[in-house]
């Protein structure tokens, strides 16, 4: 899917939010991003904390959609889903970029006036 035409309504929003708001769930994250196709069992020995309690993060993660899973006979592969972090990256920066790139066109006007 285009990252363009992924849309995010505001409680899917809300969720990428929340789900991000945990130290645990980000580090999750980032293991997931470093090792993508891995299973619980790769990721529990980075936690002290129970493999229940590791699932409740993950399941946190995949309502959100940040986190997919794949089922590969009776375990679940494990891969980041960036398009909300894009989602809602372009949804608060393209204003911005706009705005950037309107000053520096008017720049390159001014000096290529002035030469």
């Amino acid at each position: 899917m285009r990252d363009d035409l992924y849309q995010l309504d505001e409680a899917a929003t809300d969720a990428v939010f929340q789900a991000l708001a945990s130290r645990e769930r980000r580090r999750l994250l980032d293991l997931i991003r470093g090792n993508p196709g891995c299973i619980v069992a790769d990721l529990l020995s980075a936690f002290e904390m129970s493999r229940i309690g590791v699932l409740k993060h993950l399941r946190v993660l995949e309502e959100a959609d940040l986190v997919v899973s794949e089922k590969a006979g009776r375990e679940r592969r494990l891969y980041v889903n960036t398009l909300p972090l894009r989602a809602i990256h372009r949804r608060w920066s393209d204003e911005f970029d706009d705005f950037w790139a309107g000053k520096l066109l008017d720049l390159k006007d001014k000096i290529e006036a002035g030469s």
